[in-house]
């Protein structure tokens, strides 16, 4: 059982924030795909340098067995050790665009709590707009641009962007949540899920990360250079295609998926799925392409997140 405690803190060295301010929202998670959240986070992290403003108590919030932080071993002692992080940050955009932060791992414990807190401090901050994304996997071809499903207040944004709509039960995560709670304040919200190839869906898709960035560009007007993403995402690709290349598994079934996908496009203007379910593979067929596909990447410690070879 977590800590009872303080929620979060204010960090005394805090910067100013002003006012009307973009939120934006990454959270890793149950549901990240292509580890489009992880990504996001360590690429606005590395790249943008976010000033915590907020601090949440991981003690309170986390479940430490559940996902173990990272510990680092040196010879002989433990040089470092890595707390999971949850804070709220004012960073700048590489137009020196300001806006407010809100990432790290997703709690385990006290969503409403969170929740509330969370739609308090927006408040407080007199946020502009919140957006969020994550991303789930679908049986789509990575030779076709990504797709997302849109929700929340902004019937601009899910007019223009969602082209997948459907009614279902879905597990929630924190992120869903908020999205709520902030529908119900009447706020300005909006939820990106990024729908990224199922065969992929276990890598780390450089791809799923920029169509992140992109995503947050549309919704707010910020600006992202994404360059070194796209670079990696350049070479992930010529080992996604060496590989499908050589396997006529692999070449059929992205051949199925690009037909399917492009028939879907260019005819549906109804809120349907992409790829019926009645024309997936099987689950054993599914399972066996994955192997192959994913048999020549490295091994590693933390199989949450591998890459190709």
């Amino acid at each position: 059982m977590p800590l009872s405690g303080p929620l979060y803190e204010r960090v005394v060295s805090a910067p100013s924030v002003p006012a009307g301010l973009p939120l934006v929202v990454t959270l890793t998670g149950f549901t990240d795909a292509g580890s489009a959240v992880s990504r996001l986070v360590d690429h606005l992290r590395t790249e943008h340098d976010p000033e915590p403003v907020v601090s949440f108590n991981p003690d309170v919030l986390f479940d430490y067995r559940a996902r173990r932080p990272i510990i680092t071993f040196d010879g002989d002692r433990l040089t470092d050790y890595a707390a999971p992080r949850l804070e709220l940050s004012l960073v700048h955009d590489t137009l020196g665009q300001p806006f407010v932060l809100l990432s790290g791992y997703e709690p385990d414990f006290a969503w409403e709590a969170f929740a509330d807190t969370v739609v308090g401090l927006a408040e407080g901050l007199q946020v502009r707009s919140i957006t969020w994304v994550h991303a789930i996997p679908m049986p789509v071809p990575h030779t076709r641009p990504l797709g997302t499903t849109v929700s929340g207040t902004r019937a601009d944004l899910t007019e223009a962007h969602s082209i997948w709509k459907p009614r279902t039960q879905v597990p929630a995560t924190v992120g869903h949540l908020l999205e709520y709670r902030f529908s119900e304040s009447s706020a300005s919200v909006a939820g990106f899920v990024l729908l990224i190839p199922h065969y992929l869906a276990e890598t780390d898709f450089p791809a799923a990360a920029i169509a992140g960035l992109d995503s947050i560009s549309v919704a707010t007007g910020l600006v992202f250079d994404s360059d070194t993403l796209r670079e990696e995402n350049r070479e992930y690709l010529e080992k996604v295609d060496d590989q499908v290349s050589n396997s006529d598994e692999l070449t059929a079934m992205l051949h199925n998926l690009e037909a399917r996908y492009d028939a879907y496009m260019a005819g549906s203007t109804s809120a349907q799925p992409i790829i019926h379910s009645g024309d997936l593979p099987s689950a054993d067929e599914l399972a066996a392409e994955l192997e192959r596909f994913l048999a020549n990447r490295p091994s590693g410690d933390d199989d949450r997140r591998p890459g190709l070879g």
